[in-house]
Parts: structure tokens; sequence; C-alpha cells
């Protein structure tokens, strides 16, 4: 057992269940008067750009460099399960700014062609009027393209399933070490870079503030349940799992709130035996909603893993919020525990989750 952190080795090696925390830090790590909370340690970008990939020791080794001793079952193992998947690295490239520069403009031609047969089948027109034609079809082409992509590109803003959750398991490992690690693309000469940006933030100052503003709003008579689903509810786990999990009682329904893995990895694992291979697999949906019935501490905790490298990931492309709502006032009135930043780690999940 770890802080936060428990895993199965006989059914799942990468098996990540949530345990009420335990404030415990390294005391080796990060404890330099040079680090301040929401301070960029490293920004590691892959190696090669279009591959997707990361050079995990060499992080490790970087982070050395800068008095952050992280064993290597703390940090390469998750990053590798997180990030080293063939439908992560996928998923990565397909998003990449390269690629969106290539839909951007096959969108553009598709819609340019589709208007203009369209108003060619309906209006007969010279010389004259073709220019115009062509002008008015470009115009509303362009409009039209910008439209999508606005809405397509949204969600980045947004917590992603894809990335953001995946990293959940990683910022459970590293946050003991002052560290919090997050994913994001910089652009540059139409070229995207993606970088791993490793924070320095001492998770603990955010933990008690969050905890406490949540057993106030307990106290209050706040539906808190209903405000986590309304944030939250769009946030799901597709889990794979085989029959003998199910037949044999380890169902996550069977185990207590607090110990339901909130990330399981099963990629490229199985079991050797006949019997194995001969099971069904079957998909299930967890959700990522706390519990009302945990505590307020479990619940405090949940929601900064959860969004931590969402965090991190605005914070680096510099998309927080610049100025907090009236809500906050009461926690902007104490002393910010991230001077580098506009909100603080609890500050932004109480303006985007809880009110």
């Amino acid at each position: 057992m770890e802080d936060g952190i428990t895993e199965d080795s006989e059914e799942h090696e990468c098996e990540v269940h949530i345990a009420p925390p335990r404030l415990h830090f390294s005391k080796k790590c990060g404890e330099g008067p040079q680090w301040t909370n929401g301070q960029c340690v490293i920004a590691v970008p892959s190696c090669p750009k279009l591959c997707r990939k990361f050079d995990i020791p060499h992080c490790r080794a970087l982070l050395e460099q800068r008095g952050f001793n992280i064993p290597a079952q703390d940090f390469d193992r998750p990053l590798q399960v997180a990030l080293d998947s063939p439908s992560v690295r996928r998923y990565l490239l397909f998003s990449s700014s390269v690629f969106q520069f290539v839909f951007a403009l096959v969108l553009y031609l598709v819609v340019w062609c589709g208007l203009y047969s369209t108003f060619h089948l309906y209006i007969r027109l010279n010389l004259d009027g073709f220019g115009i034609l062509c002008a008015s079809v470009t115009l509303a082409s362009i409009f039209i393209t910008s439209a999508i992509l606005l809405i397509v590109n949204h969600s980045y803003k947004q917590i992603n399933i894809n990335t953001d959750v995946r990293l959940v398991q990683v910022n459970e490992r590293l946050w003991k070490y002052r560290l919090l690690v997050g994913l994001d693309e910089s652009e540059c000469l139409c070229m995207g870079t993606l970088r791993l940006y490793f924070l320095f933030w001492d998770l603990s100052p955010c933990l008690t503030r969050l905890t406490s503003s949540l057993e106030q709003m307990k106290l209050a008579g706040t539906d808190l349940q209903k405000r986590l689903k309304r944030s939250m509810s769009h946030l799901h786990l597709p889990i794979t799992v085989s029959s003998h999990d199910i037949g044999h009682g380890g169902t996550d329904e069977e185990r207590s709130e607090e110990t339901r893995p909130l990330l399981t990895e099963n990629e490229g694992r199985g079991r050797n035996t006949a019997n194995s291979q001969r099971e069904s697999a079957f998909t299930k949906s967890y959700s990522l909603v706390p519990d009302q019935t945990l505590s307020s501490q479990t619940i405090a905790y949940r929601l900064l893993m959860t969004y931590s490298a969402t965090y991190v990931k605005l914070s680096a492309s510099q998309w927080l919020p610049t100025s907090p709502t009236s809500s906050l006032h009461a926690l902007n009135s104490d002393r910010p525990h991230c001077t580098t930043a506009p909100v603080c780690l609890c500050q932004y999940i109480q303006k985007n989750v809880l009110y």
C-alpha cells in the first residue's frame, strides 16, 4: 500500500486503486528553495516529432539533474502504460496540429466543391456572375470550415479522456515527489511539437483547502453530488474485463468505493493458460464521478488527481482563466498556492467543477 495507490499484482499489474491519501512527501525531492508551485521543471519534446513517442528514461535523468530522485517503478512504467500504447500514439498523431492543418485544407476543398456544385445546378450566370459566385462560395466555405474547426477544438480546454485521464495514474505516483505531469502541443511555424510538462507542485495545501471547501458545502446543505454529476457525468472509462474476473467476485461493485480502480491498463497482457484464452472479454464503463458517501478528503483527492493533467496542460498553453469568479472570493483572499499562474489547481476545480 502506497499513498493513494494500491496495485494488485496477481490480477492486473497496473491496476490503480484510489485510497484516502496520507500527506507524505519524499524529503529528497524538490526541497530546494528555487522551486515554487506551478513552476515548470522540465518540458521534454517527443522524438521523433511524428512518432509521438517520449524517451522516458531521459526524462527521469533530467529530473534527477534538477534534484528529483524518482524510482523507476514510480516513473518509467506508469508513463509507458499511459502513453506508449499504439492506440494512444495514433490518437496523438491524428490530433496533432499537422494533421489538423491537412484536415482543414481537405475540409475547405470539400465544402467549396459541394457549395459550388449545388449553386451551379440552380443558378445560370454569365462571366461576371460567375466571378461573384466563386467569391461568394469561397467566403461561405471559409466561414463554414472555420466554424467546424472551432467546434472541434472547443473541447481542448476540457479534460481529455484519451490523454489527461490516462496521466492520472502517473500523477498519483508523482505527487508525493511534488511533481505533476501533463501533455501539451506547442506550435511553431505551423509545426506542432508534443511535450511532456513537469510542474513543481506541493499538493497538500490544495488538498487541505479543497477538503475544507467540500465540508462547508456539505454543512450548507449543497447538493454536492448533483454538481459533480453536472460537471463530470460525461467522464467515463471503458475498461475491458474478462469473464474470469466477473465470475470470481472481482467486480468493482463488490469493492468499497475508496478502493475501486480508477484506471486499469490491460493492453498486451493476458493469462497464458488454455482456459484463459477461451474467456470472453467484456467492456465495462466506469464513471469518474466521486460518490457522495466518500469522505471529503477522498473526494478532494480524486478531484485533484482527475484534473491534475488538465491543469498542467492549460498552464503550459497559458489557457487558464485570467481572473477568478466572484464565487472564489473567499479562496482568493487567502495566500495563493501558485504565484506563476492566475488560478491555483484547487481554484480551477472549484470554478469548473463545483460551481
